[in-house]
């Protein structure tokens, strides 16, 4: 994890020394300790910091999700993107952006709120079509009902954004890529608190994760409270995944390749597997960022990420045993 930590403050520098306007390192470090012109202090203040700490934050967010998802429902090709969530909260983000084109005039501080009241209300139903009495929840099915969910509502966006102005609609096509829009102070204000009460209380589950990668029969044995506790877990990644994509477009992949990463470093115990996720996610989403702003000239950030996972999850899909 300390490897992976120096790493994202190595991307962390590069990100703020890069970019369409050229800034030196020693710029860089001069403005950054109140020196500078007022158009570097601008570049960096109000532009660049702002964009890398909501790349970190998300890519913790959605990762710790996926990690969460996969624990939840046994199978490693589960993340917020396949079941279903991200599709949910971006519906009512694109239902916010049709009302409030103009970001500057919409309630930026609400946007997290509703997109994790889309996510979890997309949860909730893909819960209810899973659950059959006498069963419980099979993880089979939560994935199978999250897949046809979200195709359903990627259908509904597909409508509601062709009746869209032209100038909305080049919004939210860019914005269903995985373009990070939040790039100011106050999408991170909004964010943080999400990721500071989340975050948390993931991490304090991680043994009831361990216990519920086990058989039903084993962890009810165990004395889990099965139901309940996978409740409350699927709540917290759906309010991580659905506060994310409120700032971050429908960026995918990041909360399936994050986790296998992380297992693969530090192995399938939760207590180390959610932080190192968290740290991937971090790790992986602000490269991609940063590439999008660098070499590919201002590209969605969301089809650098796919680019690297489509591949992934083709080869996870291979390896899977069903």
């Amino acid at each position: 994890m300390a490897v992976i930590g120096l790493l994202i403050i190595a991307v962390f520098i590069i990100s703020m020394n890069t970019g369409y306007i050229k800034l030196s390192p020693a710029v860089v470090l001069k403005t950054l300790f109140g020196g500078g012109t007022a158009k570097e202090h601008l570049i960096l203040f109000d532009f660049r910091l702002p964009r890398i700490v909501i790349s970190i934050l998300v890519g913790a967010g959605l990762a710790v999700s996926g990690c969460i998802l996969q624990g939840i429902t046994r199978n490693g090709l589960a993340d917020p993107g396949i079941l279903g969530i991200v599709s949910g909260a971006g519906l009512v983000v694109v239902l916010f952006i049709s009302f409030y084109p103009s970001t500057a005039n919409a309630p930026v501080f609400l946007l997290p709120f509703l997109a994790f009241m889309g996510a979890a209300l997309t949860a909730a139903l893909i819960y209810l079509l899973s659950f059959k009495k006498g069963e419980g929840i099979s993880p089979v099915r939560l994935l199978l009902n999250g897949i046809a969910v979200s195709a359903g509502i990627s259908a509904a966006m597909l409508v509601l954004t062709l009746r869209m102005s032209p100038e909305n609609y080049q919004f939210v096509a860019v914005w269903l890529a995985g373009s990070i829009w939040g790039t100011s102070w106050k999408f991170v204000v909004a964010l943080l608190p999400w990721l500071l009460l989340l975050l948390p209380l993931s991490f304090y589950k991680a043994r009831i994760l361990n216990v519920l990668n086990l058989s039903e029969h084993t962890a009810v044995g165990l004395g889990a409270p099965i139901e309940r506790e996978r409740l409350i877990l699927l709540a917290a990644a759906v309010g991580l995944a659905g506060s994310c994509v409120a700032v971050s477009g429908g960026i995918g992949f990041v909360g399936l390749i994050g986790p296998h990463l992380a297992r693969r470093l530090v192995g399938p115990k939760h207590q180390l597997l959610l932080p190192t996720s968290a740290l991937v996610g971090s790790l992986l989403l602000i490269v991609a960022d940063t590439l999008s702003q660098v070499i590919m000239d201002g590209l969605p950030t969301g089809i650098i990420v796919a680019v690297i996972g489509a591949p992934y999850f083709l080869f996870l899909l291979a390896r899977s045993k069903a």
